[in-house]
């Protein structure tokens, strides 16, 4: 690994192309999540050897449980797995999402109130599982009782409040859009897109986002 002069202290990563992968190898769509679940780990290794701070997944979101049934159990099936494959390992463990959904995977619930230390911790991974960006920011609206209720601030107030603003946002699979991706920590993130499918991840997928990222001009808007 390269050494850098600026490692963002929170990198986003949108692990997209399962499908077209499974597709390109022969297999049936719904095959292509199962192998998304190992560059998951490599990719929380990198990161945690590199000194990020912060790293969050972007599993599934409420639109993909449209799928056909065989393609929503191997995602829902691909996630659970991806968060116990951490768990393994030093981590702060959340899980974000909408758990009152039956598409929720109910082994995650433990990991959904809070961040939920494993090992030494030390790096805050976030999962979002079953994420819609409209529930996120009307998440609000829906709660009778809160411990923010009377802040002026809403951003304490969403549902993914828990997670900090994203210095870097990585998307495998060539596509150029967030696809309602943490929409406010999103906002002054740099975004950079890795052609190849997420299965095919390699570590120098990582080192190029890393190298564009120390010429970008960050100045939040100032």
């Amino acid at each position: 690994m390269m050494d850098y002069k600026r490692i963002p202290c929170h990198i986003g990563i949108i692990p997209d192309g399962n499908r077209r992968w499974a597709q390109a190898h022969g297999y049936g769509k719904q095959a292509g999540y199962d192998y998304g679940v190992e560059p998951g780990v490599r990719a929380y290794q990198a990161c945690r050897e590199l000194g990020v701070e912060e790293l969050t997944f972007y599993g599934f979101t409420v639109d993909n449980t449209k799928r056909p049934a065989e393609q929503k159990a191997a995602f829902q099936k691909a996630c659970v797995a991806a968060v116990n494959a951490l768990c393994a390992y030093d981590a702060d463990i959340l899980v974000v999402g909408n758990t009152k959904s039956p598409a929720f995977p109910e082994e995650l619930l433990p990991l959904a109130e809070k961040p939920v230390t494993f090992g030494q911790g030390g790096i805050r991974v976030n999962f979002l599982i079953n994420y819609s960006w409209s529930w996120d920011l009307n998440y609000p609206l829906r709660q009778q009782e809160s411990a923010e209720k009377n802040s002026n601030d809403l951003l304490k107030q969403i549902a993914s409040h828990d997670i900090s603003r994203m210095d870097l946002i990585i998307r495998w699979g060539g596509r150029r859009r967030l696809s309602g991706f943490l929409p406010v920590q999103s906002i002054y993130a740099d975004f950079f897109v890795i052609e190849d499918y997420w299965p095919d991840y390699q570590p120098e997928h990582l080192e190029q986002a890393l190298a564009w990222y120390q010429k970008q001009d960050v100045t939040l808007g100032g």
